[in-house]
């Protein structure tokens, strides 16, 4: 388990969840190849099964930013990497980064984090006072319908928006940036030449689209400073199981997500 304690201040921190990714999915890409960039950063070339707090973005968001993250599967006690101070926590360990405060993200800015948040789906697009709810934790907020669902360049968008601002930082300025990658959510249909319909298919495509841009973020962190990475999925989605379609609802392949977190070193110029 990483310290997070002993990271904060020298290292970046970056959340990224991949919105709507089923575990499944990310598993089986990853076993074909097709997700060269997340298999070269993976703890072991590999997804940890995780379960979510929430079955759709916005309750699954709200607790990621309390510090409930996705939850071991075998270990429902694990300890946190980060958490909102509150009595009777059972998951906090000497390396859990704990905040007199009500979210992670307003934690870190009192740490002199600069807060930078890139939407991607409706909950974070700030056209109505409930999309400027997440949003509106961060110190610099990003949406646009570039960075959305209905556009299919929607990642590469947000990767060289994500390398833009952390090129303009100082880089003595730690950073937590969270970022929301729309791509996987519906509609994905156009990631899968020929597909009329969103499928586990163009899902799988989708994903691979994602990683193809990952690259670009990569690169932008390493020149600035180590960082902390998270990324993870909210929540997954049902195409068709035991008669079930979409999420914000339980079922497994809803409640089921693929976790990981690991470290990216700087890399001199």
């Amino acid at each position: 388990m990483i310290d997070v304690n002993a990271l904060i201040g020298t290292h970046d921190i970056v959340l990224m969840t991949i919105d709507t990714l089923r575990y499944d999915v990310a598993r089986d890409a990853l076993s074909l190849g097709r997700t060269p960039n997340l298999a070269a950063v993976l703890p072991g070339g590999s997804w940890e099964e995780r379960q979510t707090p929430g079955s759709f973005t916005y309750a699954a968001h709200h607790a990621f930013f309390a510090g409930f993250l996705p939850t071991p599967v075998s270990r429902p006690k694990h300890p946190r990497p980060f958490a909102a101070r509150f009595p009777g926590s059972e998951t906090l360990a000497d390396s859990t980064c704990v905040f007199d405060a009500p979210d992670i993200v307003t934690g870190l800015a009192g740490l002199g984090y600069h807060t930078i948040c890139i939407g991607g789906v409706g909950f974070f697009n700030k056209e109505s006072p409930l999309g400027k709810v997440l949003p509106g934790l961060f110190a610099e907020s990003h949406w646009t319908p570039d960075l959305g669902v209905t556009e299919p360049r929607s990642t590469e968008n947000q990767m060289t928006l994500a390398a833009a601002i952390l090129g303009r930082l100082p880089r003595e300025q730690r950073a937590f940036l969270f970022l929301n990658v729309s791509a996987v959510h519906q509609p994905n249909r156009f990631y899968l030449e020929g597909a009329e319909e969103d499928s586990l298919a163009s899902h799988a495509a989708a994903l691979a689209y994602v990683d193809r841009q990952l690259p670009t973020l990569w690169a932008a962190l390493q020149r600035r400073a180590p960082a902390f990475c998270i990324v993870c999925s909210d929540h997954g989605t049902a195409y068709g199981e035991d008669g079930y379609n979409g999420h914000r609802l339980a079922h497994p392949v809803v409640w089921t997500v693929p976790y990981a977190e690991f470290l990216l070193p700087r890399i001199e110029a």
